[in-house]
């Protein structure tokens, strides 16, 4: 009998590794990539307690080294999404009625596992599959992943413990149910930790998960689900499948069990699947929960009293970190005339000395982007830059797909502030620079906020703290995650919860309390010691009757 209360105190922050000359973690790295490279994957899916291979074989390349094949994955239909919530409904009532303390403690285990055991195979399918460097991968697949797990834990037991009042004669209490149903949970390529954390977030409240990743990722989410299991997940918690869209959509949508969508991915994804569940409202049993993180268009905007140094530094990694893959990537910047030369200048030093090829070899800061598709759509934009009428190319610009999807870093400089690559998201290494007269800063707040539709991330770079106050003030609905004097990237869990509005999502900040309450469903209960045996109140009586 269950006779403790159980405490999960506030974790600290994985420690990062650096990867560097000489240590442990480089070598233990290197020798895990070229363990992975010398195997041929075969990848299936999870489906409660079955391995399922349809024969359907999908080829992984790496997006750097396309020649290499990685493996195959089992490709699924509808009938293999309905199997997955079968499943899951099926595992429902023991996992909601599973001791918190034993679901918790599955998930730590799960984050101990990767700091530890399968550290350097959650980096390298990363960095393989999905392209990052050593850094990137580090402070992804494994810092940010294990936080989302640990810290959720702790999040989820402050919620717990949060019980109402009690008046005498009674005692009032909350219960902090999952939700009824099963939860659709469909993750992007560009964060592992996201592809973790979104099935993990509603199956750690009690919930059943359909876990369907995009087909860039599934080589490092096979690997975390392989941990979940070993951690001791139960069999249909959580069901990894591998369709479509259209294909996940058309079955989970329809079906009079499907409580939520955990989502991150494009804003126009997200707005067709928020209209296809309004339209089905009334065939479900519960109203949906619906949580999306979506598109971005970050931007920079430097003061004429910031650092030079600092704003170029600022975009160098904001807009060229991963490619420029991150919903978070700086991609307009706004720059007061003063100081233009010498920021175009850092720019240009700075992308000159970016080494750019495959993951494998450390020194390479830029890796390629995630797929053909995107490569085209990306140096679209670049070659009509070089072409257009009141744009130039500043810096790079340069891009190649023989081998793997290369596109160097590139800067476009704009007189329009309209222009479409200051307005339309590119999803990559391109960064668009418009300079605004030093007069006219509250202006070019103005063109900040209304520039674009999204509003997930955005900085200001100065060191006059006027100029930090107004922007703070006039861009408060710009940008669900703020920086001041720093790039727009980067967020830690625990320390800034991340989300944004506008066209950029529901702002339901994953690694917080916030997310999390999302995937529970209160019961309030009242239970009265000393019940009432008759219904007439003490105002009813007559004033011969007294008191």
């Amino acid at each position: 009998m269950n006779q403790g209360y159980f405490s999960y105190p506030m974790p600290v922050n994985e420690p990062v590794y650096s990867y560097g000359p000489g240590t442990a973690e480089r070598a233990a790295l290197t020798k895990t990539l070229a363990e992975l490279k010398g195997q041929l994957a075969d990848i299936p899916m999870y489906i409660g307690k079955e391995e399922v291979r349809t024969g359907k074989l999908q080829p992984i390349f790496p997006p750097h080294e396309i020649a290499h094949k990685l493996g195959h994955f089992h490709a699924g239909d509808e009938s293999h999404v309905r199997q997955a919530i079968d499943a899951a409904l099926a595992a429902k009532e023991s996992w909601a009625n599973m001791t918190w303390e034993s679901r918790a403690n599955i998930f730590l285990r799960a984050a101990d596992l990767i700091a530890t055991k399968y550290r350097y195979h959650m980096n390298g399918t990363t960095m393989l599959g999905q392209s990052k460097n050593a850094f990137q991968a580090e402070i992804d697949s494994a810092c940010e992943l294990i936080d989302f797990l640990r810290f959720n834990v702790h999040f989820l037991s402050e919620i717990y413990k949060q019980q109402p009042i009690s008046g005498p004669g009674m005692h009032n209490r909350t219960e902090w149910r999952p939700l009824e149903g099963f939860v659709l949970a469909i993750t992007p390529f560009n964060f592992t930790a996201i592809g973790g954390n979104l099935p993990t977030s509603a199956a750690m409240c009690g919930n059943v998960v359909v876990w369907k990743p995009s087909n860039s990722q599934i080589y490092s989410a096979q690997m975390f689900m392989r941990i979940l299991k070993e951690a001791g997940l139960p069999d249909g918690v959580i069901n990894l499948i591998y369709v479509d869209g259209p294909t996940i959509g058309n079955v989970c949508f329809n079906h009079p069990d499907f409580a939520g969508v955990h989502f991150t991915g494009s804003t126009g994804v997200f707005n067709q699947m928020w209209e296809t569940i309004g339209k089905n409202v009334a065939n479900y049993k519960s109203y949906p929960r619906i949580v999306g993180e979506t598109g971005g268009k970050d931007f920079v905007i430097a003061h004429n009293s910031a650092d030079p140094a600092v704003v170029a530094t600022a975009l160098l990694r904001g807009a060229f970190e991963y490619q420029g893959q991150k919903c978070s990537a700086a991609s307009r910047a706004y720059i007061p005339a003063s100081m233009a030369d010498k920021v175009r200048s850092l720019l240009a030093e700075g992308i000159d000395s970016f080494k750019m090829g495959i993951v494998d070899e450390f020194g390479n800061f830029i890796n390629a982007v995630i797929d053909e598709k995107s490569f085209d759509k990306i140096t679209k934009h670049i070659e009509e830059a070089k072409n257009g009428e009141g744009v130039k190319i500043i810096a790079g610009g340069n891009f190649d797909k023989s081998k793997g999807y290369f596109i160097q870093p590139t800067v476009i400089e704009t007189t329009d502030p309209m222009y479409v690559t200051m307005c339309k998201e590119l999803f990559g290494p391109v960064l668009t620079m418009f300079v605004y007269d030093d007069n006219d800063f509250e202006k070019a707040l103005e063109l900040v906020d209304k520039t674009s539709p999204y509003a997930l991330t955005g900085a200001i770079i100065a060191n006059d703290r006027k100029a930090v106050e107004l922007a703070s003030y006039k861009l408060r609905n710009a940008a669900g995650n703020f920086y001041i004097n720093d790039k727009p990237t980067g967020a830690v869990v625990g320390q800034q919860p991340f989300g944004g509005a506008r066209a950029s999502g529901t702002n339901d900040k994953a690694g917080s309390m916030i997310n999390l309450y999302r995937w529970l469903s209160a019961r309030t209960v009242k239970e009265t010691f000393n019940p009432p045996t008759d219904y007439r109140y003490a105002f009813l009586k007559g004033e011969s009757e007294g008191i």
